[in-house]
């Protein structure tokens, strides 16, 4: 049934299950800083385990995940290669250089996704004291500004390979790989393979209210705790937070596949309307991107489905308006966002 309000603007917004709710009031808690904390330590292990890695981190952001992940890979001065469109470079406030003390060098993909050979002539090869060295690469699986799309694997394999290579690292920004688990891409632990270290949020699409997850081997691991600290990062009685990480990947993975079913229906149906551009076939996971000609309609369309309780992320920070399904969307709100827009263009 359709709530007052069909939020379309992001997973983030979804709010705890009043299972996941019991949960975390029931769990079992201790000081997590001296490695105490039951509930956290059994989503570390439960998390490396999924993914196949010697060990991971709660962390209370996908961006903090990120960050970590550069700052224990790399010395300042180096250099860290991204594509151009990614979140670590756009969204996460130029922490790369803030914290790391790294320079970016970015790459343009096609709908975020670079290839092993593009990555390959972004690297620094050359003994130079004159250049910075490369230190790590960083892929975004699924690719926000690139509307949801997953990374292939075999094009993942390629990169880690020259990655290696050249004696550099990889980092995964997995904020939302579940959603690629999910679309039938791979497993886990097969995206997880040929990465360094991990990054996925729990509090997207698997509805948790609060934190990501970051892993890899042991060494990388602990001393991303270390900077953890550092960053006033440290938990305490975090296991309350972590019980809801855990019900939500024993219970919430499999779900996914509905919300990415439903992104591709409401692409499907707003590309059936007079005036309405969407690409379906570019729509693999939960979001989809959609126009109505011109970012000054955009801007009107977002103001007319706000007025009728849906929201939607408005052009501007994406090339065309932003729709994101999720836990809290259901078929209802699918449907009445498509008459929504239906209502608007053929008003105008």
């Amino acid at each position: 049934m359709a709530r007052d309000v069909a939020d379309f603007r992001s997973d983030t917004v979804t709010r705890p299950t009043d299972e996941m709710r019991r949960r975390m009031a029931d769990a079992r808690v201790g000081d997590d800083v001296m490695g105490e904390d039951p509930t956290v330590n059994s989503l570390e292990s439960a998390a490396a385990e999924l993914l196949g890695k010697e060990a991971a981190l709660f962390v209370v952001s996908g961006t903090m995940g990120n960050q970590l992940a550069v700052a224990a890979q790399t010395e300042r001065g180096d250099e860290v290669i991204l594509e151009r469109t990614s979140h670590i470079f756009r969204w996460e406030v130029g922490a790369v250089g803030a914290v790391s003390g790294c320079q970016t060098a970015t790459v343009e993909g096609e709908r975020g996704v670079m290839t092993a050979g593009q990555v390959d002539a972004a690297m620094r090869k050359m003994e130079d004291i004159h250049m910075p060295r490369t230190a790590l690469v960083c892929l975004e699986c699924t690719h926000n500004y690139g509307g949801g799309r997953v990374y292939p694997l075999d094009e993942i394999e390629r990169i880690s390979e020259a990655v290696r290579g050249a004696g550099a690292r990889l980092h995964l920004d997995g904020a939302r790989m579940f959603n690629a688990v999910a679309a039938g891409a791979y497993s886990a632990a097969e995206l997880a393979g040929a990465f360094d270290t991990v990054q996925f949020c729990l509090s997207k699409g698997l509805g948790a209210p609060v934190g990501s997850v970051l892993a890899g081997d042991a060494d990388t691991i602990e001393k991303a705790r270390r900077l953890r600290k550092m960053l006033g990062g440290g938990w305490r009685q975090a296991g309350i937070l972590a019980a809801g990480g855990l019900h939500a990947l024993e219970n919430h993975v499999d779900r996914l596949a509905e919300d990415n079913a439903r992104a591709k229906r409401l692409a499907e149906a707003l590309a059936g309307l007079d005036g309405v551009t969407a690409r379906p076939e570019e729509v693999e996971t939960n979001i989809m991107f959609f126009t109505v000609g011109s970012p000054e309609r955009d801007v009107l369309l977002g103001e007319h489905l706000a007025e009728r309780g849906v929201l939607i992320e408005e052009a501007g920070h994406f090339p065309w308006n932003r729709c994101v399904t999720h836990l809290d969307v259901d078929d209802a709100d699918v449907e009445r966002c498509v008459e929504e827009v239906k209502g608007f263009v053929e008003s105008r």
